[in-house]
């Protein structure tokens, strides 16, 4: 019996999936929190965060394939400092970058229609890359291209409904009136089963939809006689985009994480391609009606079983910034390159120490060591270089916690990551915040910038007076911060550590 990794295991799709698979095949079910979850006949939950190498690394031994089914639109850090591009782009590097260490046979990966253009909406262009990073490893990648899904609890599908339910008429942007290509989500699992079955030996794509095109407003009309609701509309093609964002967050209650990415897609037809066609998987054989009637009828059984579950809190915070780089330059010098950089904007009142094996920031005036950051060896070669913190003033754990600080190359790009991942601050929440979360963060700007310019730069040399006004702040705060912790540790009798 095959053994199959599926990601996104307690998801709407990946739920539906295993149902399916495990009759056949034997499940190792990942999800980051597996509390409520029990094994059950050919099903093991691992628990997992894909944002770290080692982890997944560690539960995908022995898998013959690999299934994908992760985004990354909400956040999932108590901060979040970070596009979902970019976090979307370290999941799939992690994911391929294990999959090629163990050996899988074949990697599984649920992604958008991709639309026949150069100017793709930020959602699609992050699929996109996902599909080319999952595939840049040695792996054969098949991808499963949907549109719409139709689902109790799918991501789009249940915004459409609500729009139709709680508005009494609609106003049709132009957007309305592009073309859709809607699938029942019995159709998408089907899809993906026999896409297990499959034995690729090169990478692929698959187009999946339901047995016809829509427009959006069709799919509206069409939802609203489901629902037996009378629902009049008018044409109102002046309607920006970005307003339609507003109203669709407002009425449906969705998060902006989740609905602004997907309506920022609306502007493309998305069809069905013809070299992407596969018979048996690429046409569905329910129509739009009867998938919304099947989504209902789900979505009222679901209700009656729904148990309300606990969630941990989130504490952790999560920085990442995409910058580009010469191809033949390595991660080590891209974080010495950084380090250097730290000492220059701050005119050394903040001194970083690098060297092959640590990365020490200090504050020399006060001989105070705020972070201290030890590499690691083991997962650290010329395209990617880890640091774990290990102590510092400014870092609750001293030891054993994971945070951590890397330096990543994207495979066969000029583009490159920096990730600050799982750091606690040692500050008080609300004091972080405000002060060291947004220093960090107007810095990885201004590297970012510099990076940029660069070469002009080197031609007309680099103006540090710019800076000055960053510094100055930046040195301000450093000094404010710590007397506020000199002041809560006299006053509680307690050490900076353990503030």
């Amino acid at each position: 019996m095959k053994k199959i990794l599926l990601t996104g295991a307690s998801g709407y799709i990946g739920s539906h999936l295993m149902n399916k698979l495990k009759e056949n095949y034997e499940i190792i079910a990942v999800s980051r929190n597996i509390e409520n979850k029990s094994n059950e006949q050919n099903v093991t939950w691992k628990s997992a965060d894909l944002f770290d190498l080692n982890e997944i690394t560690e539960v995908m031994k022995n898998v013959d394939i690999a299934i994908y089914l992760v985004h990354s639109m909400m956040p999932s850090a108590k901060l979040t400092q970070a596009s979902f591009e970019d976090m979307d782009a370290i999941l799939a590097d992690n994911f391929a970058k294990a999959s090629s260490f163990n050996k899988v046979k074949h990697i599984v990966f649920m992604s958008g229609l991709i639309p026949n253009t150069n100017e793709l909406s930020p959602h699609l262009r992050s699929r996109l890359e996902c599909e080319r990073i999952l595939g840049a490893y040695g792996v054969p990648v098949t991808t499963l291209r949907a549109g719409l899904i139709i689902g109790a609890k799918g991501s789009s599908y249940p915004i459409l409904k609500k729009l139709v339910e709680r508005l009494p008429g609609l106003l049709l942007p132009k957007w309305a009136y592009n073309t859709t290509l809607p699938v029942a989500i019995d159709d998408v699992i089907n899809g993906l089963y026999k896409i297990v079955e499959r034995d690729p030996q090169a990478n692929e794509s698959i187009d999946i939809g339901g047995p016809s095109h829509m427009t959006y407003k069709d799919l509206f009309n069409q939802t609203a006689q489901v629902l037996d609701k009378n629902l009049p509309t008018l044409d109102l093609p002046i309607i920006p985009i970005w307003l339609s964002k507003y109203w669709v967050k407002l009425i449906s209650g969705v998060p902006k994480e989740m609905v602004y990415p997907l309506m920022d897609s609306l502007i493309h037809d998305m069809i069905r391609d013809n070299k992407n066609i596969v018979e048996d998987i690429s046409i569905g054989k329910i129509d739009y009606k009867e998938s919304v009637r099947n989504a209902l009828e789900e979505e009222a059984a679901t209700q009656k079983k729904s148990k309300k579950t606990s969630k941990s809190a989130i504490k952790d915070v999560r920085a990442i910034s995409r910058v580009t780089l010469p191809k033949d330059m390595t991660m080590s010098q891209l974080a010495e390159l950084y380090a250097n950089f730290l000492n220059k904007i701050t005119l050394n009142v903040v001194s970083s120490n690098f060297n092959e094996d640590n990365f020490i920031i200090t504050v020399p005036f006060l001989s105070k060591k705020l972070l201290l950051l030890r590499k690691d060896g083991a997962t650290s070669n010329e395209d990617r270089i880890l640091y774990r913190i290990v102590g510092g003033d400014f870092a609750l754990d001293s030891n054993g916690g994971n945070a951590r600080l890397e330096f990543r190359r994207l495979p066969y790009s000029d583009e490159c990551i920096i990730a600050l991942q799982e750091y606690e601050p040692t500050l008080p929440w609300w004091f972080y915040k405000y002060t060291q979360a947004k220093i960090h963060k107007s810095v990885m700007n201004l590297f970012k910038f510099n990076l940029k310019t660069k070469k002009s730069t080197e031609k007309g040399g680099f103006n540090m007076k710019k800076f000055i006004l960053p510094v100055v702040i930046i040195g301000v705060i450093v000094l404010k911060i710590y007397g506020l912790k000199k002041y809560l540790a006299k006053n509680n009798n307690m050490s900076n550590a353990e503030l």
